[in-house]
This record gives C-alpha cells, sequence and structure tokens, in this order.
C-alpha cells in the first residue's frame, strides 16, 4: 500500500518546522554550511561555463603607430618610404595580399586563375569592393593602375616589375595579363595597390606626381582618411583612419593613427609615455630600451642577405677555392650577427634566406674561434697555402709567388663598418692581410659595383620573397645592370635558376632550391653572413595576426582587420553560426 504524496507546502512546513526546533549556535552551523554550499554552487557553474566559452574578437580600439619621416606619395604607383607604404597599405586593396601563413590570397580578386603555358593570368574581381567615395571598384581601374605603372615618364618604383605585361580588358570585373614568357614569381606584382581611375584620370603625366590627392588617398582598403593633423610649421604630424564605411569586411579596430617622429629617441619616448601602443621603426640600437612587460615582440626574418663576394678576377688567390672556403670557415656567424645587429635577425649559410624556404640550415660545427681558425689554416695548408717571413700566407701561383692579400670595399655606413671590422680581425688572425675601404652609398653603386670594380664586396642583397635568383646568379648576369656580383659562372646554376623562374609546385620549387644551395656549397663563390629581421613592437593589449614571410614591414598590415583589443566569451554554438 503506498503513501498519499504530501503537497509541496506540506514539505516547506516540515523543513521550516524543523529548522525552528534547533539551538540558535547549531541553526547558526547550519546557514554557515549552506552559504559555503551555495556560494561554492555558484562558483563551480561560472567556472563550467567558462571552460566552455570561446574568445571571439569584439569592435573597438585604437592602434597608434610611431614612424619616422613623413609620408610623400600615399599612392600605390610612386610609394617610395616606409611611411608612404605603411599608408597605402592601410587604405588601398590590391588583387591578391598576404595571408598570415605568407601564401597569397584573394583581396580585391574572386578568383585568379593561370594558364596551363604560365603566360596569362585571368582575374575576375569581386563585384561587392567599393572605393570609399562608395563607387565599385573595376577591371578598369586595374588598368589603369598598370597603365600609370608602366609610364615611363611616372618613374614608378615599380616599372621594371611589369616590363612586358599586356592587358587584356575583358569585362567590366574580368582583366587578363598576359606574359611574354612564363614566369611564376609574378603573381607577387598582383599585390600592389590599386588606384581609382575616375579620381585620377583627369590629370597629366606632369601634375599626377605634384596632385593633393597623394596625401588625400582615397582607396579601396579597409581605412580611410579621417583627420590630418599638421605641426604649427604646417608639416604632416600624423594621419587618423577610420573604418570606411563602404569596406564590406568585419573589421575590429575601429582607428588607425599613425604619427610622425624626427627620429627613433623620439619614438622611443612617444612608446615610454603612452602616446603610441606601437612602431616598426626602432633599430637594434633602441629595441632594448623598450619596457618588455608592457609590449609584444614580433620579429621576422626578411628576405635580405648580407654576404662577401669575391671577384676572382680582380685577384688571383680568391681563384683559389681553398682560399674562399677558409675565409668563410672562420667566420662565427652568431657572433657577428650581435655585433652588427644586436642579434635582431638570423644567420645565413646559405644564398637562401632563412625561413623562406624548407631547405634545411647547415650548421658549421666549431664552437670556438680556435676551433674555426685551425679548421681554416688546415683548409689553407691543404690547399698548397705557406706561412710566410711577414706572418701572412702565401702560395705560387702561375710561377708567381702570391701573397693572401685582399682589399674588401663596402658602403659607409654603422653597420657595414662593424661587419667590415669583425671580419678583417678574423682574416688577419687566420694569416690574411686584408684592407678596407668604405664608399657612400651613391659612389659604392656607381663607381664600384656596377663596373665590378673590387677584389672583395661586402654587401646586402634583397632576394625576395618570390627567391627569384636568376639576377643574382646566372651567369647572364654578370655585367651591370645584372646583381651577380661574383660574376660566377656555372651551366648547372644557370638551368636550375632558370628553371625556378617557371616552376609552380612546391615539391619542384624545394628540389631546385636544394640543388642550387648544393651547388653554391661546393664553389663557395661568397661568404654568407646573416639576414636582418623585421622587428615590430606592439601593446600586449593589441592582438595581432602571423606575420609570416613578409617583404617589406607594410606587409605587416596585410591582415589588419583581424587585429584587436576587445573580445568577448560566447559559446562554440554562435561563433558556428558566424
Amino acid at each position: 500500500m503506498s503513501l498519499p504524496l504530501l503537497p509541496r507546502s506540506s514539505w516547506l512546513d516540515r523543513w521550516f518546522n524543523y529548522l525552528d526546533q534547533l539551538r540558535p549556535f547549531d541553526r547558526l552551523i547550519f546557514g554557515a554550511l549552506f552559504l559555503i554550499f551555495f556560494v561554492s554552487l555558484i562558483i563551480n557553474v561560472v567556472s563550467l561555463n567558462r571552460s566552455f566559452l570561446v574568445s571571439v574578437p569584439e569592435d573597438g580600439g585604437r592602434l597608434v603607430e610611431g614612424s619616422v619621416g613623413s609620408p610623400r606619395f600615399i599612392n600605390p604607383v610612386l610609394a617610395i618610404t616606409r611611411a608612404d607604404h605603411d599608408l597605402v597599405a592601410l587604405t588601398y586593396s590590391g588583387i591578391l595580399k598576404l595571408s598570415p601563413t605568407g601564401e597569397f590570397e584573394n583581396d580585391l580578386a574572386e578568383s585568379v586563375t593561370v594558364s596551363d603555358d604560365g603566360r596569362v593570368y585571368n582575374v575576375i574581381l569581386r563585384q561587392d569592393r567599393k572605393w570609399h567615395d562608395g563607387s565599385s571598384v573595376t577591371a578598369e581601374d586595374v588598368a589603369y593602375t598598370v597603365a600609370l605603372i608602366q609610364n615611363p615618364s611616372l618613374k614608378s618604383p615599380l616599372l621594371g616589375n611589369w616590363s612586358g605585361v599586356t592587358v587584356e580588358l575583358i569585362g567590366r570585373h574580368e582583366i587578363n595579363f598576359v606574359l611574354e614568357n612564363p614566369y611564376a614569381p609574378f603573381a607577387e606584382n598582383l599585390t600592389v595597390g590599386i588606384l581609382p581611375k575616375h579620381i585620377w584620370e583627369t590629370l597629366s603625366d606632369e601634375e599626377l606626381p605634384f596632385s593633393q590627392r597623394n596625401i588625400e588617398p582615397i582607396g579601396s582598403g579597409p581605412y580611410e582618411v579621417e583627420e590630418i593633423g599638421r605641426n604649427p610649421a604646417g608639416l604632416v604630424s600624423e594621419y587618423k583612419l577610420r573604418v570606411s564605411p563602404h569596406y564590406n569586411e568585419k573589421t575590429n579596430l575601429n582607428h588607425i593613427t599613425i604619427r610622425f617622429y624626427q627620429n627613433e629617441e623620439a619614438i622611443l619616448n612617444a612608446l615610454k609615455e603612452g602616446e603610441i601602443n606601437a612602431t616598426a621603426a626602432l633599430t637594434e640600437r633602441w629595441l632594448p630600451e623598450v619596457p618588455r612587460a608592457d609590449f609584444n615582440f614580433i620579429s621576422e626574418p626578411l628576405p635580405r642577405i648580407f654576404s662577401v663576394f669575391y671577384n676572382q678576377n680582380k685577384n688571383s688567390a680568391l681563384r683559389d677555392k681553398a682560399v674562399r672556403e677558409a675565409l668563410s670557415v672562420v667566420v662565427d656567424r652568431n657572433e657577428l650577427l650581435k655585433l652588427a645587429v644586436n642579434g635582431y635577425g638570423r644567420v645565413a649559410n646559405s644564398p637562401l634566406p632563412p625561413d623562406f624556404t624548407d631547405i634545411p640550415e647547415t650548421e658549421s660545427g666549431y664552437s670556438t674561434e680556435e676551433e674555426r681558425i685551425q679548421a681554416a689554416r688546415q683548409i689553407l695548408e691543404a690547399g698548397g697555402w705557406s706561412i710566410g717571413e711577414n706572418g701572412r700566407y702565401e702560395k705560387n701561383i702561375d710561377d708567381i709567388d702570391t701573397p693572401l692579400t685582399l682589399t674588401m670595399r663596402s658602403g659607409n655606413s654603422l653597420l657595414f663598418e662593424t661587419v667590415s671590422s669583425y671580419l678583417t680581425r678574423v682574416w688577419q688572425e687566420l694569416g690574411v692581410d686584408v684592407s678596407v675601404e668604405l664608399y657612400e652609398q651613391s659612389d659604392l653603386v656607381q663607381t664600384i659595383i656596377r663596373p665590378r670594380d673590387y677584389q672583395v664586396l661586402l654587401f646586402g642583397a634583397d632576394i625576395g620573397r618570390s627567391l627569384d635568383l636568376y639576377p643574382f646568379w646566372h651567369s647572364s648576369q654578370r655585367e651591370d645592370p645584372g646583381l651577380n656580383v661574383s660574376l660566377y659562372a656555372n651551366i648547372a646554376v644557370d638551368q636550375l635558376v632558370a628553371e625556378l623562374r617557371t616552376a609552380t609546385s612546391s615539391d619542384s620549387r624545394n628540389d631546385l632550391l636544394g640543388r642550387f644551395a648544393t651547388e653554391i656549397a661546393n664553389e663557395q663563390p661568397a661568404t654568407f653572413l646573416f639576414a636582418p629581421s623585421f622587428e615590430y613592437v606592439v601593446s600586449s593589449r593589441i592582438k595581432t595576426t602571423e606575420m609570416k614571410r613578409l617583404q617589406r614591414p607594410s606587409e605587416r598590415f596585410a591582415n589588419v582587420t583581424k587585429w584587436y583589443t576587445n573580445e568577448n566569451g560566447v559559446w562554440p554554438f554562435f561563433t558556428e553560426q558566424n
């Protein structure tokens, strides 16, 4: 026989009657235990809730960057300075852009298709992209921009990249680029910002470089100019940018301000005083003074390698591979990296920029300077060199007693002076007689590099993200304006760097790059030292994206729409819905 269920109010009455019958002390203990239980329950519920939440960016926040100098051409066709390129990257869009992982992805393009023979790039533009004035972006804007670049009277820095490229307008949102020969790195050119034809077409070639539109840009990028600040002298002191209402993709940071300072010390002070919360303008001299607790440091190698190039035509001793090998072995690249750029970079043991290929970096295997010098001396002596009465190496070459004497030429800057001083010291300790001549940059290029008037050249080569090695190592590029400053000639290398220009698959490119690096390592036409890095200081409150395989500092903004300062926790279901 089952008992009848009591009404809920009867259970409550019994519960309260029981509490009334307790002694005051017992009631106090019971109440305290109940309070502890209730608080613990709330904490556990909140903790459980948080464990399932995911953080998502929210709108809001401002990035305030410091830059040295001021912009002159906020125009992708004419941009020269770092300030120019930074503002172009924020206000203009290209057909393609760099992804956070360093690959190309669509920007203005809906699709980019390459023909089987690698000569025709068909581009179909998105139909929803607009200029800051609300007009639609069309293929005519693209054709107009390329025509400006190819116009020799404008002297665009990009002119060489578009030489021999024919433009075919197919429709309002479709265009073809036709190349004279297949060239896989051409995709790099499609990242150039596109100009609005309807804004610029009324200007003549003579008027265009002096137009006010060069400092009041109207682009199709995520940000548009809100205000231009000027100092009492009337010079531009800052650009205040806001999210363009015509940019139809989610952008988290509402405002970006670029402020201009006279020098790096002023930027450092602005960082410390909170005037700015980011900068890419500080070099190795000032970076150690940035307070680490308040900022994140982003460091990425650039595709530029500082190297020593040997001109065997100017010094018979350099024709001996043993000499070139010994000069390389004795260099402690890690120590040199610290001396030259305070460690902000990567050591380089090959002509391939570190972190830009899957080719593994080689290590010297020597831990001390004494070991390196001993190994280098063994190489020289195995090659027939011996120490003469003056304490320097010498060898009989072609029946002539030839001393191991070198003259190194380079640029007259602190970096080159530091590197040349280190090389002189270790080479002289090895037993090599070394003298150094430093030149102003323009003189170095015009009177030394172009006529190939040097025995040893200390110089930095900008290889580029696409790793087009042809200008630097193909035998046809030994004379000016080629960049083969080692005057290197190798039939196998000629074929490899030519094939690299047409190879598109990553496997084939890696195979070609690996074989190329092996050939160079076997012949030692140059000594590779280090690659400098891009250094970005940004407030720890600002969350950025990855910045891989940058070619220039302005490319840090390629994915700025995904940066944020504000975030909120939501259940994963809601992120999946978005």
